[in-house]
């Protein structure tokens, strides 16, 4: 709006660039059109000119964003004092060279881009956003052991990406990173500050005007709240593509009850011990137990949706899970169970039904034990997931199932819903086949159970007849004024 004007740092933007100097390796989390990037240009072109034989590296999410970078550096450079600028040897698209031995090259991400990356300064523009961060990462990470350095920036993405798990890591001083947060209310264009008089003069005087006063009621509005999330509050929680809403999904991490107990070494978490005339639906996702995929299963409260018990592990043999799903059935009053019929549950099937002689397992229109779960049906069964969670029919108490919902996410190439990279859906998959038992045998509508000796369903006792099946499968009705009298 106002043209090119000289970059006068903000108070945010100098502690940033000190932390920079400080630090060897940095990661920051940042809001949008917080100058961060230029900020980045003018400290590789410092430490360019500044420095001999240094090699500054800067790798964007696609090639109009390294081109993007490598132009902002040359309008720094054409700007200097004469004094101040080295000859170039090489300028181009992507790179800018000087006579002293130092260079700056700017390229997008790919899976082999970190092979060609030897550099005495990284910068990793927009982190959340690039490509095959994790493998570049792999490749690039050791050639800074030495002594390079790195500066790693980006606005947030959601939960469980290679950028938050590193910024999460580094708050936890676990990966030798040291983590800078910058809130949109220090950039004094965004909330008004003493001493920016002269700033705001400029601002009002703009065509149109920019009032900093209405700044945030103005830009609220151009967003969605996911959007106002992810680029101003620079928040991990309810950002990225995410299968579940992200304000739904903040309210389910909030509302995670961690006033359980344990059972088989904190493999199993319970909220409600079972209670007498209450059913219950268990629905189990069987894995090998060999450090793989997790063997998980859910309790649910057929009466009123809540989740009262889940059991979770990766190291659980599939007898021993059987036997576990057997005795904490027949303690939820004999529950429903129905375990995932696919590969390994066949086998869980034989222990529950032979070996132990579980009584009630759930079978499907063909007659047959369990539940497959292919491409086609899993699509109406995470759907089924989705609208009973936004509904508020189903009572989630676990964060270890919030915490995979948070990384289960819509691939932007396919369209396919998936667990993202190095993340896990077990516990989704068995809850989405509880929910599936649990709607079929309470229909939609979502009862509470009252608190009477003889439970009357609401359906029943505001009614003087209920349609009910006979051994035909016909639907007849039935004159019930005895039943509520009574």
């Amino acid at each position: 709006m106002r043209g090119m004007v000289n970059f006068k740092l903000y108070p945010f933007q100098t502690r940033i660039l000190d932390e920079f100097q400080d630090y060897r390796l940095t990661i920051l989390r940042k809001f949008r059109q917080a100058g961060c990037t230029t900020l980045m240009a003018a400290y590789a072109l410092h430490f360019s000119i500044f420095g001999t034989n240094k090699r500054v590296a800067i790798l964007s999410k696609g090639d109009a964003e390294a081109k993007e970078v490598i132009s902002r550096i040359k309008i720094m450079y054409e700007e200097l004092p004469f004094w101040m600028k080295p000859k170039t040897t090489r300028d181009n698209d992507h790179t800018l060279s000087f006579e002293n031995g130092s260079s700056i090259q700017s390229k997008a991400s790919g899976k082999q881009s970190g092979r060609s990356i030897s550099a005495s300064l990284l910068i990793l523009d927009e982190a959340a956003f690039i490509e095959h961060i994790d493998t570049i990462w792999a490749a690039v990470g050791p050639t800074t052991s030495t002594g390079g350095r790195v500066v790693c920036l980006s606005t947030v993405n959601g939960i469980g990406n290679w950028f938050h798990k590193m910024y999460t890591e580094a708050l936890e001083g676990n990966n030798g990173f040291h983590p800078i947060d910058i809130k949109w209310y220090e950039h004094p264009e965004y909330k008004r500050r003493e001493g920016y008089e002269w700033l705001y003069e400029q601002m009002e005087n703009c065509s149109p005007p920019i009032h900093v006063d209405k700044w945030e009621e103005q830009t609220r509005k151009k967003h969605s709240y996911k959007e106002w999330l992810q680029e101003y509050e620079a928040s991990f929680l309810g950002t990225g593509e995410t299968y579940i809403e992200g304000e739904i999904l903040r309210n389910l991490k909030e509302n995670c009850s961690q006033n359980y107990w344990i059972k088989y070494n904190n493999r199993m978490r319970i909220w409600e011990d079972p209670q007498p005339n209450h059913e219950y639906v268990l629905a189990a996702d069987p894995s090998i137990g060999r450090e793989r995929d997790y063997s998980a299963f859910h309790i649910i409260d057929i009466y009123n949706g809540k989740q009262v018990a889940e059991f979770y592990s990766n190291r659980t043999p599939i007898n021993e899970f059987a036997k576990i799903i057997a005795d904490e059935g027949r303690l939820y009053n004999t529950a429903f169970v129905c375990p995932e019929r696919n590969g390994i549950g066949n086998n869980l099937i034989y222990f529950l039904q032979q070996e132990l002689e579980y009584e009630n397992l759930v079978m499907d229109d063909k007659r047959e034990i369990g539940i497959m779960i292919t491409q086609k049906n899993k699509e109406n069964l995470l759907a089924d997931l989705e609208h009973n969670i936004r509904s508020g029919k189903v009572l989630i108490n676990s964060d270890r199932l919030v915490s995979e919902l948070l990384t289960f996410i819509i691939d932007s190439d396919t369209g396919r819903v998936k667990p993202d990279a190095n993340c896990h859906d077990d516990l989704i998959m068995s809850f989405a086949a509880s929910i599936k038992i649990f709607n079929n045998l309470r229909g939609s509508a979502f009862i509470e159970k009252a608190e009477e000796e003889t439970y009357i369903p609401p359906a029943i006792r505001n009614a003087n007849t209920y349609r009910v099946k006979t051994s035909t499968d016909e639907l007849t009705e039935e004159n019930i004024e005895w039943l509520i009298r009574n």
